[in-house]
């Protein structure tokens, strides 16, 4: 006996049976759509029609023409076979759903996280902006401060002179108006 076929000797893989070889998408595709068979009032309503059938078959059928007599044991074997497989099926299509299930809440996850580093961003932009703005003289503080600057130039420093305005139009005030 050689080293390699010894049980106790690590080495190739043994197998009992022969591996088959599937390609997993196709036998996950199939597993959803018998699952997804399974649970349409379709299947159930065809389901009940057969036994129902099969069960009035047997009591109504005489001596040879009955398949299943009464307790119905090839009956009970059907259906314990057909459920022995659809409920690992089933299974198999709820993990693939759930896998799917996985990778979007992970890419709903990282598009959260991107839009909240966004958000994030954009307000200490604008925060920055208001800041800076802050200590700039708007638009229409520098035209406030130039009426009343103008104003007290109409007044004089001597008691209420008129006429110190350089000339022009609306004798050198800004226009007036929100824009200007």
């Amino acid at each position: 006996m050689s080293t390699s076929d010894r049980l106790n000797t690590p080495g190739r893989e043994r197998r009992w049976l022969p591996r088959v070889r599937m390609d997993a998408e196709v036998f996950g595709s199939f597993a959803e759509g018998f699952a997804r068979f399974m649970g349409t009032a379709s299947f159930l309503i065809w389901m009940t029609v057969l036994i129902v059938a099969w069960i009035a078959w047997n009591m109504i059928a005489t001596g040879s023409w009955q398949v299943d007599p009464f307790p119905f044991i090839f009956l009970t074997l059907l259906l314990s076979l057909q459920a022995s497989y659809a409920a690992p099926l089933i299974l198999l299509a709820q993990n693939r759903q759930e896998a799917r299930e996985r990778v979007s809440l992970e890419h709903d996850r990282e598009v959260a996280a991107q839009a909240r580093a966004d958000t994030d961003f954009l307000a200490r932009e604008i925060a920055a902006l208001r800041m800076r703005i802050g200590d700039l003289a708007t638009r229409d503080f520098i035209r406030g401060e130039l009426r009343d600057l103008l104003e007290e130039l109409d007044k004089g420093e001597d008691g209420g002179e008129t006429g110190s305005r350089p000339p022009g139009k609306d004798g050198g005030r800004p226009p007036k108006g929100p824009n200007r």
